[in-house]
């Protein structure tokens, strides 16, 4: 019966009428079952090309390159941290950053294409999602180059960054801008590990910069007393999920410094109507916002590149892919 089933679905995915729901459903399915099923046929392969909106690079704002033990340069990482990769799960990728004398930073991260089952199971029971660990998003390699433009911005400020991934917007503030404190968060226990072992990794590179990591909950109930207010909240592609729109939205009450100069950055692509279900509830909690499309030059300049056919980003739809800059404020 499951032979028959992965032969449909094949099928379904050779079809290049069928329509893009059941496509991305074929995805999932390969995804799934990568470790079991034979590799995607051709014309299999050719309908999740047609449809499938990943890229490799991003918008490349920020290069990187993968490296191996003898390539970690000694004031970038600490050993420990290198001789703690899991070789059949993790690798380490160097980021340099687009700003002289900035220290390279380095990034553990997850292989792609390497899901386990049990995550599911650990994200059932906190209630969140798995997209942490699933790869860098565009969304973050954007709101991290906009972090290195605006440094000044975050000098001498305590920054969080919510739903954070990997981390790799909040390690470029703690090693670009001298902020005071960086507090690297997200709600899932297992990309917080991931958050923490980057942090270690690069611990050279912050100066007097106090960065940690936290488990943070999008739910009011959950944050803690204890937890002083932030000048600035960063954010990037937090606002897919429309279930968990309100408590992102409280939290972003919550723990934002009420002050003139305070306020929370989002990057965000429209997604249909998801990240405007988001800006209603910013707006339910009694707070204001912004949003700009054209906000630096060189995203510009490389989001109409993608529109015009850049063939580095295949299926490069605007409404999906191209983040907008949303402020929040008191």
């Amino acid at each position: 019966m499951e032979e028959k089933n992965m032969e449909k679905t094949d099928l379904s995915l050779s079809n290049s009428r069928t329509k893009p729901s059941s496509l991305r459903w074929g995805i999932l399915r390969q995804a799934f079952l990568r470790c079991r099923a034979a590799q995607p046929d051709n014309q299999s392969q050719s309908g999740i090309e047609r449809i499938s909106r990943k890229t490799s690079h991003g918008f490349n704002l920020i290069s990187c390159q993968l490296i191996n033990d003898g390539l970690v340069p000694e004031a970038s990482a600490s050993s420990l941290e290198m001789n703690n990769l899991d070789s059949l799960r993790d690798t380490c990728m160097r980021y340099t950053l687009p700003l002289e004398g900035v220290p390279t930073l380095v990034l553990i991260q997850r292989l792609e294409n390497h899901v386990d089952f049990n995550e599911f199971e650990i994200c059932n029971r906190f209630e969140v999602d798995n997209t942490g660990l699933v790869c860098r998003w565009p969304s973050e390699d954007v709101l991290a180059y906009f972090c290195l433009s605006y440094a000044e911005k975050f000098r001498s400020k305590r920054i969080l960054e919510l739903g954070s991934g990997y981390g790799l917007a909040g390690l470029v503030i703690a090693a670009a801008t001298d902020a005071l404190e960086v507090v690297i968060s997200d709600g899932n226990p297992l990309v917080v590990d991931y958050i923490q072992r980057n942090i270690n990794a690069n611990c050279g590179a912050f100066g007097d910069t106090d960065v940690k990591s936290m488990t943070l909950h999008w739910n009011q109930n959950e944050v803690s007393c204890n937890l002083d207010p932030f000048d600035i909240i960063v954010a990037s592609d937090c606002t897919f999920f429309k279930e968990f729109h309100e408590g992102l939205a409280q939290t972003v009450k919550s723990l934002l410094k009420q002050s003139g100069t305070s306020e929370a950055i989002f990057f965000s692509p429209k997604r249909g109507d998801s990240l405007d279900k988001f800006l209603q509830k910013i707006k339910e909690v009694s707070l204001h916002y912004s949003v700009a499309e054209n906000y630096n030059g060189e995203v510009w300049k490389r989001h109409l590149r993608f529109l015009s056919g850049d063939y580095s980003w295949p299926n490069y739809e605007k409404d999906h892919c191209y983040p907008l800059l949303i402020r929040i404020t008191f």
